[in-house]
C-alpha cells in the first residue's frame, strides 16, 4: 500500500501514465483556445459599482425618469449606445476664416457624416457659435453618436476618420470622448501587453536557464506558465457568461499565470533533480517530488487564492474581475504543477538536464544546499537582534510615505503626454466652454413647484459664475419629475482638484441653494463616482483584510502547527506590502526617482492598486514563506534542531526563492514598462514588494527571527492539539545531522 499523500499519489499516477495524462490537457487546452477565441464577447469596458453610492443613485434616478432613451426598445432589442464625441482640428499656420483651413473642416465633417452611427456632427461652417477658439486657429466639431455596442465599437470608425484626416500637412486633428479614449486605452493595454510579455518571458528564460543550468529544464516552467493561462482564459470565457468582466482580465490572467506558473514549476523541477541526485528512480523522484515540492505548490496556490478572494468583496466589477482572472489561472497553475508537470518529467527523465550551460553549476546538486546561503545564514544569525532591528527599521522607513496617500482615478491623466486624447483634452478645456466630462446635479423634484424653480436658478448661476465649470445646461425629464442640471467640467475628473469641487458641490452649494426645501439632490459624474468609490472601497478594506489576514493565519497554523510561525508571516508580509505602499507614493506622488524609472508622477494613486497590491502581494509572499518553512519545519521533525533546520531551510530554497523572485520582478517590471500610469504603479509596486520579500525579509529577517525565538517557533497551545497534522514535505526518513561546510556535491544525471 502507497505510503505517500494524495499529491504524491496523484503525481505517481501522472509520471506512470505520461501520454494519457499529457493528452487529457492537450484535449482540455485546445477546448480552451476555442474558448477563449469568444472571450471578447464576454468582456467590457464598463466598470459598475455593485453598491448604492450617490452618484449611482443618481444615474438610476435618471435612467428611471429618461426611460426613452434608456429602456428597451418595444421589440424587445436592447436601448443603443449614445456617445458624444469632441473632434478638434488646428493649424500654426492658418485661422478659421482662411479658405484652406474652412476647406480641411468641411472635408472632416462630410465624413463624419458618412459613418452611419454619426447621428450629428456640426462646424462653425453650419453657423453654429462658440465653436471657434478665441485666437481662430482651433475649430471644433461636437460629434453624437448612437448604436449597439460597446463605446469603443461605435466611436472606431469615427477614430479612423480623425487619424486619416490628421495625416493631412498643416494641421492637427484630434478626438476626446468615451468612445475615443476606450478605443487609445485599448491599444495601450495590448502594448503593454505584449512588452510585458516579451520582456518578462525573455529575462524569466535567463534567470531559469542560471538556475538550472540547463536550457531543458529552463524551458520546462515556460510552458506549463503558457498552459495555465490558456486554460484560465478558457474558463474565464465560461465564467463570463454568469458575471460581468472587466477587459483587464487579460492582462491580470497573463500577469500572474507568468509568475505563478513558471515559480510552482520551478521549485517542483527543482525538487525533482534534487531526488534524482539522492539516488530515487524516475517515477519514485517524482513521487517523493510530489510529495513535498507539490504538496508545497498546492498549499501556498490555496493561500495565494483565499488572499485574492478578498477581492470577491471589492466594491466595483473591475476589482471583481481581476480576482476571478487571478484565482483562475492560479487554480490552472497548480492544475498543472499536480498532473501535467511529472507527465512531462516522466518522458524526459534525466534529459530534464541536457543542454547545458556552460560555466553555470545548476544541474549540481549538494547536500544541504548552497554554501552561499548557508554563509548568509550563518551571518544573519550570528546577531539576531541587530538583523531583526535593522531590517524591520528599514521596511517601516519605506513605509513611511504611505501616510501622505493620496488615492483616485488617472483618467486622462492616466495616457501618456504624447497621447492624442490627452492632447485633445487640453486644447478643449483651454478654448471651449463645452467638453466630453460632464457633472450632472440630479434633482427629485418638479420644476411646476416654485421654490425648486427658484433652487435651480439659483444652483444654475453659482455653477455659471464657478470657473471650474463651463457650459450649463438644464433639462427636465419626459414626465417632468426630476430636474437634471449638466455642468461642463474643466478640471481633469482624475484630479484632487475635482474631488474637492464635488465636495464643495455636495456640502456648501447645493445646500444653500436648496435650503429648507424637502427634495434630494444627487452629484453624479466621473469625480463624484471616484469620491464615492474611494469612500466605499476605504470601508470595506478593513473587512478584506480581516478576512484575508484571519483565513491565512488558519492555514498556517493548521500546516506548521505553531501560532508563532503564522504571527510572524503576517507581520512579516505586513512589513513587505507596507514598505512597497512607501515606495509607490514617493515615486508616483512624490517624483523621487520617477524619472529615473521613466515613470510619470501623478497627484493619486490608482483608487484600486493598495487593495489589489495587498491581495495579490500577501498571497505571493505566502508562496514564499510555505516554501522556506516547509524545508525547515521538515528538517525541525527529523533532528529537533532549530537553528540547524533555518539553516537547511534557507541553503535548499535561498536561491531558488532568489531566483523566483527575479522571474516575478520581471514579468511585474515588464508590465510597469507601459505607457499608462496605472500599469506602471501596479508593476512598480508588485515588483519592488516581490524583491523586498525574497532578499530582506526571506534571507534576513526570518532566520535572524526564527532564531531569537528557538524552538519556541513551534509553540503550540495544548488545546489546540487536536488540528490534523499535515506534513507538507511529506514523512521523509530520518536522515543524520549534516555538517553543511562538508556536505558533498553531486551531479544528478550521474546518479
Amino acid at each position: 500500500m502507497s505510503t505517500h499523500g494524495f499529491t504524491g499519489r496523484l503525481a505517481g499516477a501522472a509520471a506512470r501514465h505520461p501520454w494519457r495524462t499529457i493528452t487529457i490537457w492537450i484535449v482540455a487546452l485546445a477546448g480552451a483556445v476555442v474558448l477563449a477565441t469568444g472571450i471578447g464577447s464576454v468582456l467590457t469596458e464598463d466598470s459598475d459599482s455593485t453598491v448604492q453610492t450617490e452618484s449611482e443613485r443618481a444615474q438610476d434616478l435618471f435612467d428611471e425618469h429618461f426611460s426613452a432613451t434608456t429602456a428597451a426598445d418595444d421589440d424587445g432589442q436592447a436601448p443603443e449606445t449614445q456617445e458624444a464625441e469632441y473632434v478638434l482640428v488646428e493649424s500654426d499656420g492658418a485661422t478659421v476664416d482662411e479658405p484652406k483651413f474652412a476647406s480641411m473642416v468641411a472635408g472632416v465633417v462630410a465624413e463624419l457624416r458618412q459613418i452611419p452611427a454619426v447621428i450629428s456632427a456640426v462646424s462653425y461652417l453650419d453657423g453654429a457659435p462658440g465653436l471657434t477658439s478665441e485666437d481662430g486657429t482651433v475649430a471644433l466639431i461636437p460629434v453624437d453618436l448612437a448604436g449597439d455596442g460597446e463605446a469603443s465599437d461605435l466611436a472606431a470608425p469615427l477614430v479612423t476618420v480623425v487619424e486619416n484626416a490628421d495625416a493631412a500637412p498643416a494641421f492637427r486633428v484630434t478626438t476626446i470622448g468615451n468612445g475615443s479614449v476606450w478605443n487609445e486605452v485599448g491599444d495601450l493595454v495590448d502594448d503593454t501587453l505584449r512588452r510585458g510579455e516579451m520582456l518578462g518571458v525573455s529575462i524569466a528564460l535567463v534567470i531559469l536557464a542560471l538556475v538550472f543550468g540547463a536550457l531543458v529544464a529552463a524551458g520546462i516552467p515556460l510552458i506549463l506558465a503558457l498552459a495555465s493561462i490558456i486554460l484560465a482564459l478558457g474558463m474565464t470565457t465560461i465564467v463570463g457568461q454568469a458575471f460581468d468582466l472587466s477587459f483587464f482580465v487579460v492582462n491580470m490572467i497573463t500577469m500572474i499565470g507568468l509568475a505563478v506558473g513558471i515559480d510552482y514549476s520551478l521549485f517542483v523541477v527543482q525538487r525533482f533533480r534534487e531526488e534524482r541526485a539522492k539516488g530515487h528512480a524516475v517515477i519514485a523522484a517524482i513521487e517523493h517530488a510530489g510529495d513535498s515540492a507539490t504538496r508545497a505548490v498546492f498549499f501556498s496556490g490555496m493561500t495565494v487564492v483565499i488572499a485574492l478572494l478578498g477581492l470577491m468583496y471589492a466594491p466595483d466589477t473591475v476589482m471583481r474581475s481581476l480576482g476571478i482572472g487571478a484565482v483562475l489561472v492560479v487554480l490552472a497553475a497548480v492544475a498543472a504543477s499536480l498532473t501535467l508537470l511529472p507527465a512531462v518529467l516522466s518522458l524526459l527523465g534525466d534529459r530534464v538536464n541536457k543542454a547545458k550551460i556552460p560555466f553555470v553549476s545548476g544541474t549540481t546538486y549538494r547536500e544541504g544546499g548552497s554554501r552561499f546561503w548557508h554563509g548568509v545564514t550563518r551571518l544573519v544569525t550570528a546577531r539576531p537582534i541587530v538583523s531583526v532591528v535593522v531590517t524591520g527599521g528599514l521596511l517601516l522607513a519605506l513605509a513611511t510615505p504611505y501616510l501622505s496617500l493620496h488615492t483616485g482615478s488617472n483618467s486622462i491623466e492616466a495616457l501618456p503626454e504624447q497621447s492624442n486624447a490627452r492632447h485633445a483634452w487640453t486644447v478643449l478645456v483651454e478654448n471651449f466652454d463645452t467638453g466630453s466630462v460632464i457633472t450632472s446635479i440630479v434633482v427629485d423634484g418638479n420644476l411646476a413647484d416654485p421654490a425648486v424653480a427658484t433652487a435651480v436658478t439659483t444652483l444654475v448661476a453659482d455653477l455659471e459664475s464657478d470657473a471650474d465649470y463651463g457650459e450649463v445646461e438644464t433639462v427636465v425629464s419626459p414626465d417632468g419629475a426630476i430636474v437634471v442640471v449638466d455642468a461642463i467640467t474643466k478640471l481633469d475628473p482624475s484630479t484632487m482638484e475635482a474631488r474637492r469641487a464635488v465636495e464643495a458641490l455636495r456640502t456648501d452649494t447645493i445646500p444653500a441653494a436648496f435650503d429648507g426645501i424637502d427634495t434630494e439632490v444627487l452629484v453624479d459624474g466621473e469625480a463624484a463616482w471616484t469620491a464615492d468609490y474611494v469612500a466605499e472601497l476605504n470601508r470595506r478594506t478593513p473587512v478584506i483584510f480581516a478576512f484575508v489576514l484571519g483565513l491565512s493565519f488558519l492555514v498556517l497554523m493548521i500546516l506548521f502547527r505553531s501560532i508563532v510561525v503564522p504571527i510572524k508571516a503576517i507581520l512579516m508580509n505586513l512589513l513587505s506590502v507596507g514598505a512597497a505602499y512607501g515606495l509607490l507614493v514617493a515615486v508616483f506622488q512624490h517624483g523621487i526617482g520617477a524619472d529615473l524609472f521613466g515613470f510619470r508622477q501623478t497627484d493619486v494613486i490608482e483608487t484600486w492598486i493598495p487593495l489589489f497590491l495587498f491581495t495579490v502581494l500577501f498571497g505571493l509572499s505566502m508562496d514564499y514563506h510555505i516554501f522556506l518553512m516547509s524545508r525547515i519545519k521538515e528538517r525541525y521533525d527529523i533532528t529537533g534542531d532549530n537553528d540547524g533546520s533555518v539553516a537547511f531551510g534557507l541553503g535548499s530554497t535561498g536561491a531558488i526563492i532568489t531566483g523566483a523572485a527575479l522571474i516575478m520582478v520581471a514579468v511585474f517590471g515588464g508590465f510597469a514598462a507601459g505607457d499608462m500610469v496605472m500599469f506602471q504603479q501596479m508593476g512598480f509596486g508588485l515588483a519592488v514588494a516581490v524583491i523586498l520579500d525574497a532578499t530582506v525579509v526571506r534571507s534576513v529577517l526570518v532566520p535572524s527571527a526564527m532564531k531569537l525565538l528557538g524552538d519556541v517557533n513551534w509553540y503550540l497551545p495544548r488545546w489546540l492539539e487536536w488540528l490534523p497534522q499535515i506534513h507538507i514535505e511529506g514523512q521523509p526518513d530520518p536522515v543524520l545531522t549534516i555538517d553543511l561546510d562538508e556536505a558533498d556535491e553531486r551531479t544528478p544525471e550521474l546518479v
